[in-house]
């Protein structure tokens, strides 16, 4: 070490670290990763040299390895050092020195992810290949000296190829002993193990031969300078497949708890469903962005972020709040009321009421949501941060009939609210009318004053929203019914009218029915877009993003194709351009539990009582327990404790798997997989004077007090049963059970779902005793997962 010779440097370096240790800096946790090209970093431009000219350029360069990518779903809270290379093996990693590189730099609760596979097998390349019994060996190597310097180790399986065989499924022939070799390591040496060997397999098979082309290297000719012959690359990835394949690995991390990692991980970005992408990967997305009953949906913008939050009637917690910074890409940030009041109403399942149609607005540096209870009136809550805890509820407004309520607050500083009317409550609707409000949004002043009327031409004009452009104020309201209306957009010099009409999306010759009711926003460079609903019925009212230009000083929303200022919506078209392109994510569906509170997909059919459910993450199960039904009960359409989930596409399979352990004291006691609606269907696990018994139920017409018929029943012994729905684009729903995991029975008969009162159909949990006593039994969920 070289001494400093300057006694003013020495003092200054010694004042510079005594600052730093009195400031209590903390080394940032740091992940290692060792592989080969398909987890490594790659170059995102190459020079090519022009033939003609003979200038050298950047040529945009597609490959990347996953590793490039798993920074995206991380905090800035750790630090992420890739040192895989292309072409390496064990072997080759050892000989080059890259390994002594890496573990001198591995410090006390650090992680270290290993992968190596690919070329350890390549017997023709002697500088690579490592026998089956040298790979080992290496691997225990890695394990062993992280460990000795405090780290983690976490070895993964290498990533399959992009071969299919006669049969449409992957056939990964060329790895080998050595992904059983890895498991068989990870084993001995109990150690993280992420089995991407299988995550990638089931992945590329659920995508299928062709559609799998576009997250490897499959590039035309004449597409990219660097490979001017174009090129068939089955082994790398382009950006979406390797994103794809860093959010397996980090659901493998999630799944094996390995805390210290999943607790660094952005908020839910790391959700990625097996049924539904919208973000195409290649800078375009498909329709709809959320292909789940998220109705009435309404966004605003603050800043870089987009917070979009929907009707949730009466399924509790609600008011959902979803974040977005592309418009595309949503994830679930939690609800804004916990509950709805007043509890002695809301305690009770209420179908259809509770929150109709809300709206969302920033500001004075807060994010306000108004909404309309039918029954009530309007309410009120704000936040400074909406991913925390929003305010108490604010009546603004009292009236029944009062709905879809939205504010605007004017350059002036005067606050008003625009709102519509429930036939079924006021006796009226098809009206539009504006009210003032205190400028803290927290009262109505006066009363509310009609200012559009559209019985002849816009029957049922509702869900209005406010803004103001260019001089003009506008209200953005859909009409003609849900399954079959447009969209319109009202314009006036006056807040108060008169207002002027146009029609400005409409089905037309597209397939998407009904196209209306939602919010205009804009981008930070300038586009605007608009998010509205389709009613897809059973699968409820998925949310849409549509193209949105300005002409004449009216909207156009979707694509004119005619020229008449009326546009149809698209079903694929180019992302926003936010100014950054974000990692894929979408809302959660499956669920491990290994939190300690319910995961945000869960709501419940009616307020909850603190002691329904237990967290444990401890053993990774969520504890139902059974819940007296009400009184003068008839179907699980009277139980407010159905603990369910919105259908997340048009074709699925849920699966749980749980173990009920009932009280020895009551008979009647049962659990099981529900899919509810109107009609409804179930798998029952009832403990009867017999035993347990296992059933699948159906009740038509619930909504009219009937009951559960019987469809099959079958004796049990083992409490710990796998049970099972597999839903089709036609809501045909199948149901069947295994007790192993493995084999699946089909059990009962086919049913049709059919949506709930204003909401999609749902599936979930229940867990419920005939009677009220001191005490009763439970439902231990190991887990519950959405799949194809």
């Amino acid at each position: 070490m070289r001494k400093v010779n300057n006694p003013i440097i020495a003092l200054l370096l010694l004042a510079f670290a005594l600052a730093s240790f009195a400031s209590g800096e903390k080394r940032l946790v740091h992940l290692f990763m060792a592989g080969d090209s398909t987890m490594a970093n790659k170059d995102v431009y190459r020079n090519v040299t022009d033939s003609v000219t003979g200038e050298i350029s950047p040529e945009f360069f597609p490959e990347r390895g996953w590793g490039m990518l798993l920074p995206e779903f991380f905090t800035d809270q750790i630090v992420i050092e890739n040192y895989a290379r292309n072409g390496r093996s064990t072997r080759s990693f050892i000989a080059e020195g890259l390994w002594d590189k890496l573990i001198s730099k591995v410090q006390k609760g650090d992680y270290v992810v290993i992968q190596f596979g690919h070329n350890d097998q390549s017997v023709e390349k002697t500088e690579r290949y490592t026998s089956p019994e040298d790979y080992r060996k290496n691997l225990i190597r890695f394990v062993d000296e992280v460990k000795a310097k405090g780290g983690n180790p976490i070895l993964a399986t290498p990533v399959v190829r992009r071969k299919f065989g006669n049969n449409g499924k992957i056939v990964d022939d060329v790895h080998g002993v050595y992904p059983s070799i890895v498991c068989e390591v990870a084993k001995e040496k109990k150690v993280t193990l992420v089995d991407m060997t299988e995550l990638t397999r089931a992945w590329i098979n659920e995508v299928g031969d062709e559609a799998s082309k576009k997250f490897f290297m499959h590039i035309p000719k004449k597409a990219n300078r660097n490979f001017p012959n174009g090129l068939t690359d089955n082994t790398h990835y382009v950006e979406a497949g390797a994103r794809h394949a860093a959010s397996l690995f980090v659901a493998g991390i999630q799944k094996q708890k390995v805390e210290g990692l999943t607790s660094l991980l952005k908020e839910n970005n790391l959700y990625v469903s097996k049924v539904w992408v919208s973000d195409l990967g290649n800078g375009k997305y498909k329709n709809p962005i959320l292909n789940a009953d998220y109705s009435d949906p309404d966004v605003c913008r603050v800043g870089d972020d987009y917070y979009m939050t929907a009707s949730s009637f009466n399924c509790i917690p609600g008011l959902p709040i979803l974040h977005s910074k592309d418009l595309v890409n949503w994830t679930l940030l939690g609800a804004a009321i916990p509950a709805l009041t007043p509890d002695t109403i809301f305690a009770r399942s209420q179908h259809g009421n509770g929150v109709w149609a809300p709206s969302i607005r920033y500001h004075n540096n807060e994010v306000y949501i108004y909404y309309g209870d039918p029954d009530q009136g309007i309410f009120m809550t704000k936040t400074k941060n909406p991913a925390g805890v929003w305010e108490p509820l604010t009546l603004v407004k009292a009236g029944k009939g009062l709905i879809d309520a939205c504010p605007f607050w004017d350059e002036d500083g005067q606050a008003y609210l625009v709102h519509a009317f429930a036939g079924s409550r006021a006796g009226i609707k098809s009206l539009l009318a504006v009210t003032r409000l205190t400028p803290d949004g927290k009262q109505a002043v006066g009363q509310s004053i009609i200012v559009y009327d559209g019985h002849d031409v816009d029957e049922t004009i509702e869900g209005p929203k406010l803004y103001k452009r260019n001089g003009y104020y506008y209200i953005f309201a859909p009409a003609g019914g849900v399954a079959t209306g447009w969209q319109v957009a009202l314009r006036a010099k006056n807040i108060f009218g008169p207002y002027e009409r146009k029609v400005v999306m409409a089905q037309g010759k597209s397939s998407i029915n009904g196209p209306h009711q939602g919010a205009w926003v804009d981008t930070k460079t300038g586009e605007d877009w608009f998010i509205h609903f389709q009613d897809r019925f059973a699968f409820g009212r998925v949310v849409h993003l549509q193209p949105m230009q300005w002409k004449n000083d009216f909207p156009v929303i979707g694509e004119d194709k005619d020229g008449d200022g009326c546009g149809e919506p698209v079903l694929t078209y180019k992302k926003p351009n936010v100014g950054k392109t974000y990692p894929i994510a979408t809302p959660a569906e499956s669920d491990e539990f290994s939190s300690k509170s319910l995961s945000l997909q869960w709501q419940w059919h009616a307020n909850s009582q603190d002691w329904w459910y237990f967290a444990n993450p401890a053993k990774g199960t969520l504890s139902l327990y059974s819940v007296p039904v009400p009184a003068n009960y008839k179907s699980l359409w009277d139980v407010p404790n159905l603990l369910l989930q919105k259908f997340p596409a048009q074709d699925f399979t849920a699966t749980t798997k749980l173990t009920f352990v009932p009280s020895n004291r009551i008979t009647g006691e049962r659990t099981g997989l529900v899919v509810m609606g109107l009609d409804y269907a179930l798998l029952s696990l009832e403990n009867t004077k017999n035993g347990l018994v296992l059933s699948q139920n159906e009740c038509l017409k619930a909504e009219k007090g009937s009951s559960e018929t019987v469809n099959a029943s079958a004796n049990l012994s083992d409490n710990t049963l796998y049970l099972r729905v597999k839903v089709q684009p036609d809501a045909n729903c199948t149901f069947s059970y295994s007790t192993d995991g493995q084999k699946y029975t089909p059990f009962g008969k086919p049913f049709t779902a059919k949506e709930g009162k204003w909401i999609g159909a749902k599936v979930g949990l229940f867990c419920s005793r005939p009677v009220k006593n001191n005490d009763g039994g439970r439902v231990e969920v190991d887990w519950f997962r959405i799949e194809k």
